[in-house]
């Protein structure tokens, strides 16, 4: 098997990589020809994957690099994937995370192979935005969101990706293509970007463990921390990707845990994790996070991709918390002044 992944570099696509050639498959990643080395969470594998140079919005390369490698399945996890950064670049976000999308789909459709190549497209649970279902739980009414809940998305990434989401089932119901989405809720790792405010956190908690706890070390910033989301680990989402695609059916899937939690709850574990109990004099809230337009609460409830697929997430949220934690204060203290001397 031959698979195509737009968006390798990425901490998804590093993942995906790893599990793919677990499986045995050949892997083709395709990357932006940049000035600045992108390669580094992908390093470790380098020998054991092709890297071809390519641009998810030029649709003669996209076009091109399909037909070169011919495919047996197509994973796009690339985007501009920064929900803050998609209110100040909403063009960019535009023509990376929709257009792209469709420069796809169309090289799949006149490849000759339209017959022979899956597709998998990452859509957001930002989609949703404020809208949600309701279900009684057990001393309340509980607010989830599924594969029925209507779409709202509240910024131009969440658009975008909507818009992306759209453009698959169109294809499927128009072409016959083997489209799928997953409309994956949050997934972190050691691995996530360093804008994503749960990274940001554990690498400053990195940063300030390996500072000795300095009393004059610089605050945490950040905005809304009551804010709730549906945290998961990468490498689970990676696999409930690669299982849509082995479905006889292409169809679209809720990945998530079925559990939210607040980025409060989140400082909370992170800094028991290193011994501090009382962080709040340590973080500092800064208006300067707050979106313009904020998504207060997601909750996915994945009863369809473990009933269909018999996907469910193996890392529980602490553990997810713990290990990106105990990633960035190793790699603080490796980075320390006094151990690079010689």
């Amino acid at each position: 098997m031959r698979a195509i992944i737009f968006g390798i570099t990425g901490q998804d696509g590093s993942y995906l990589a790893e599990l793919l050639l677990k499986k045995g498959y050949e892997v083709v990643g395709i990357t932006r020809r940049v000035s600045v080395p992108t390669l580094n969470r992908i390093n470790h594998i380098l020998p054991k994957i092709k890297i071809v140079e390519g641009d998810i919005t030029d649709a003669f390369s996209v076009s091109n690099v399909i037909k070169e490698e011919e495919p047996d399945e197509i994973y796009n996890l690339a985007a501009q994937s920064h929900v803050g950064t998609s209110f100040k670049q909403p063009s960019l976000t535009w023509d990376v995370t929709a257009g792209g999308v469709l420069n796809i789909l169309e090289a799949i459709r006149y490849s000759g192979r339209k017959d022979d190549i899956k597709f998998y497209q990452a859509s957001s649970s930002e989609m949703f935005g404020k809208n949600y279902n309701l279900r009684e739980g057990f001393a309340e009414m509980i607010k989830y969101q599924d594969e029925k809940t209507p779409f709202m998305p509240q910024s131009p990434y969440a658009i975008a990706k909507l818009a992306a989401h759209h453009l698959v089932r169109n294809y499927r119901d128009s072409y016959g293509i083997f489209a799928c989405s997953g409309i994956l809720f949050n997934h972190e790792s050691e691995r996530r970007g360093e804008k994503f405010v749960t990274r940001k956190i554990t690498k400053w908690i990195g940063e300030f463990v390996a500072s000795g706890m300095n009393k004059e070390f610089p605050a945490l910033r950040l905005g809304n921390l009551d804010a709730k989301r549906d945290w998961g680990h990468a490498e689970d989402y990676v696999r409930g990707m690669w299982e849509m695609v082995q479905h006889e059916m292409p169809n679209d899937y809720v990945v998530a845990t079925g559990e939210t939690y607040s980025v409060r709850q989140f400082l909370d574990i992170a800094f028991k994790h290193v011994g501090i109990d009382d962080w709040q004099h340590l973080v500092v809230i800064d208006p300067e996070f707050y979106r313009p337009a904020e998504v207060d609460y997601l909750l996915g409830i994945p009863a369809k991709a473990k009933r269909v697929l018999g996907w469910e997430p193996h890392i529980s949220f602490e553990q997810l918390v713990e290990r990106m934690v105990d990633s960035d204060v190793e790699t603080a203290r490796l980075q320390r002044p006094d151990l690079q001397r010689v």
